[in-house]
């Protein structure tokens, strides 16, 4: 017999979870101290997912905060025409991202349910802010001197409920006769009756019917890094552009002077051979996809420092593909 599913009715703070982030930004119970148990209720998958995907939200939002209380970033609306009423999307921006004549720095995430300033919500909640957010990221760019845009690819729609549509029923017509009308009524009813019935059983808690309003110019993850592009990095004063993109956030860009950290059992840096004609190719040093932002962070910045000593420096050669790849394969 299936067993009855609790209310899909979850806190909307951490602390309605009765969760906090500790000083080393690990999520702990603030009773047990133990970290987020996702089987919290044994044999309802459905509701613990709906539980985790309701911490996942309030996550987003202290992200949220964090980028603009401790990186000291701008929350900025899109479109920047946008009217009143049409849906909006939003970025993150230094105070000098457009101002900055040196250096600017953009941080794109993956698909997925990550939000801007997120690399895995998984790695938030069962690792910490450190690995599964872009802050380490944001602050080391601030405190070399880098003007910082991080983009929200991920955010193109908001939901809505959508309006009740009225079915006529088949005694509204009036070309039956009275007594065939009420027989059809009468299956009708009983029809219902076991839909409603069966609904019940396989979906206890009937959840509202909603529909997606596309924002403009931002539908879709590469729309919204065009977008970006053309209103915001275009138009920066920075001499030099750097992107920092993780998985699906890296797509609209391989073509550019870049270096794709992937997931490898190989040391960090090593060359990593590949049949698609992208760019250069090293291990970030882990097995894990999610972790390889975090674990390749260093060699990250190392390779930015190296690619803007190549460009002003008269002794050097500017750095291309080729000379990248060839730097590498000598490891």
């Amino acid at each position: 017999m299936k067993k009855d599913e609790p209310p899909l009715d979850f806190p909307d703070t951490l602390e309605g979870f009765e969760y906090a982030f500790n000083e080393k930004g690990q999520l702990r119970h603030i009773k047990t101290g133990e970290p987020f148990v996702f089987n919290y209720r044994e044999d309802l998958h459905r509701w613990n997912q709906k539980r985790y995907e309701a911490l996942g939200e309030i996550i987003t939002k202290y992200v949220y905060e964090l980028l603009e209380k401790d990186c000291n970033l701008k929350k900025i609306s899109i479109p920047v025409d946008a009217t009143e009423s049409e849906p909006k999307s939003f970025i993150f921006m230094s105070e000098d991202a457009l101002t900055n004549p040196q250096k600017l720095m953009v941080l794109i995430h993956g698909s997925g349910v990550v939000r801007a300033g997120q690399w895995a919500r998984r790695l938030i909640i069962n690792e910490d802010l450190d690995s599964g957010t872009q802050i380490p990221f944001i602050k080391r760019a601030m405190d070399e001197g880098y003007g910082v845009i991080v983009l929200n690819p991920n955010e193109n729609y908001i939901e809505v409920e959508k309006p009740k549509i009225h079915v006529p029923s088949s005694s509204d017509s009036s070309d039956e006769p009275a007594e065939k009308r009420e027989r059809k009524d009468k299956v009708s009813k009983e029809t219902k009756k076991r839909r409603d019935f069966y609904e019940k059983y396989r979906n206890p808690q009937r959840e509202k019917e909603m529909m997606q309003l596309y924002i403009r110019e931002n539908g879709s993850p590469e729309e919204h890094a065009v977008y970006v592009w053309d209103h915001f990095i275009a138009q920066s004063a920075a001499e030099n552009v750097f992107f920092v993109a993780h998985s699906y956030g890296g797509l609209a860009f391989v073509e550019l002077n870049c270096c794709n950290w992937v997931s490898s059992s190989e040391p960090l840096d090593t060359s990593v051979e590949s049949m698609l004609p992208d760019c250069p190719r090293v291990s970030a040093g882990t097995d894990r996809h999610e972790l390889t932002s975090w674990k390749s962070f260093p060699s990250i910045f190392k390779f930015f420092t190296e690619a803007s000593e190549a460009k002003t420096s008269s002794l050097k050669p500017a750095l291309t593909r080729r000379s990248h790849r060839i730097k590498h394969e000598e490891l």
